[in-house]
């Protein structure tokens, strides 16, 4: 029996066997990460390396953490343009190990998490790292969804309209304040959804820290990883999120210097640009997705400080979460206008 927290591995080992996944001698784990989302641990024996991912094991909701979904995508995605860990076994029965689980191969390489991280790398690098990283969105929304399995993964039509009414909604209920600025942006967003839109997967959450990079060679994305907010939508919400994420107010949400508001890296004008030569695709209602993806992030900036201030944080680095609420309304409002975000 495994001491850490949701692993058995004497479970585990009779599963992976059942599965006719090959072993060699005993099986071994490391957390890899025990925060509020998915438990995370590298499994070894004497021969090979794999990832187990499962939920927490309090507080799960039938919705979140949905490691099952996350396997289903990224093993729709293996022998696509998108580089993604292969997969090896889901378990979706309970009675295993208390929670549904999954099991891919590990990926050898780097994760560049905070500034820290791009010391090393040189000018060179980071340009070559940062246009890579669009090279992968841009492969990522060209994938025929429908060809690799993935047509029932969400609803395309609509989408963006629904992304405005949830991320109100979600204000709504964590909103420690009223904000007459939240609101007007909100009010803008309503009369300026465009008309039509694309569809693609889109991954949600699409940053340097959310891909593992070659070792030794960054300009190389070994695997892109956290899919759990991937969906079909509108691949411009993508775009704009990874641009928007470079706003420096996102240090203030994520409680760390990180890497992907360094000045060193290119500016979110450039990283869109890039995206429209490697992909192919027009930046059509541009300053309304960058509205959208603003008014996003301080959501979810103001959840993080509302649950802050109600004591249901865990560790430091959440108390400052709060200011980069009226940072990102207030870009979302130049956006909107026209103006430099």
């Amino acid at each position: 029996m495994s001491e850490h927290r949701g692993l058995d591995l004497v479970a585990l080992r009779k599963f992976l066997s059942e599965s006719d996944v090959p072993l060699d001698g005993e099986l071994r784990a490391d957390l890899i990460s025990g925060g509020k989302s998915n438990l995370t641990y590298a499994i070894f024996d004497d021969s090979s390396r794999w990832v187990l991912r499962r939920p927490p094991t309090a507080g799960l909701t039938p919705s979140a953490h949905d490691v099952a979904r996350e396997f289903r995508i990224t093993s729709a995605l293996q022998g696509t343009d998108v580089p993604v860990a292969a997969t090896v076994a889901l378990c979706e029965d309970d009675s295993v190990m208390g929670a549904p689980f999954t099991v891919v191969e590990h990926v050898t390489g780097q994760v560049i998490r905070t500034k820290s991280d791009l010391e090393a790398l040189s000018g060179d690098d980071i340009d070559a790292c940062t246009g890579e990283l669009v090279r992968v969105l841009g492969a990522l929304h060209n994938v025929d969804y429908d060809a690799v399995g993935l047509g029932a993964l969400g609803r395309p039509d609509g989408y963006v309209a629904r992304q405005v009414t949830l991320w109100a909604s979600q204000w709504g209920r964590v909103k420690t304040t009223d904000s007459a600025d939240v609101d007007r942006l909100h009010a803008a967003l309503v009369e300026s959804i465009p008309q039509q839109s694309e569809s693609s997967i889109v991954h949600g959450d699409y940053r340097i820290d959310n891909t593992i990079l070659a070792a030794g060679d960054v300009s190389t994305v070994a695997a892109v990883v956290d899919w759990e907010l991937s969906t079909l939508g509108d691949p411009l919400t993508d775009v704009a999120l990874m641009c928007v994420y470079r706003h420096p107010a996102l240090d203030l949400v994520l409680g760390e210097p990180a890497a992907w508001t360094s000045p060193r890296l290119p500016s979110a004008d450039d990283l869109a640009q890039r995206y429209t030569v490697t992909s192919g695709r027009e930046l059509v209602h541009w300053n309304f997705y960058l509205a959208l993806a603003n008014f996003k992030l301080a959501v979810i900036a103001e959840g993080i400080n509302h649950r802050y201030r109600v004591g249901a944080t865990v560790g430091e680095g959440f108390d400052k979460a709060g200011d980069a609420v009226p940072e990102f309304i207030a870009a979302g409002l130049r956006a909107l206008k026209g103006q430099t975000v």
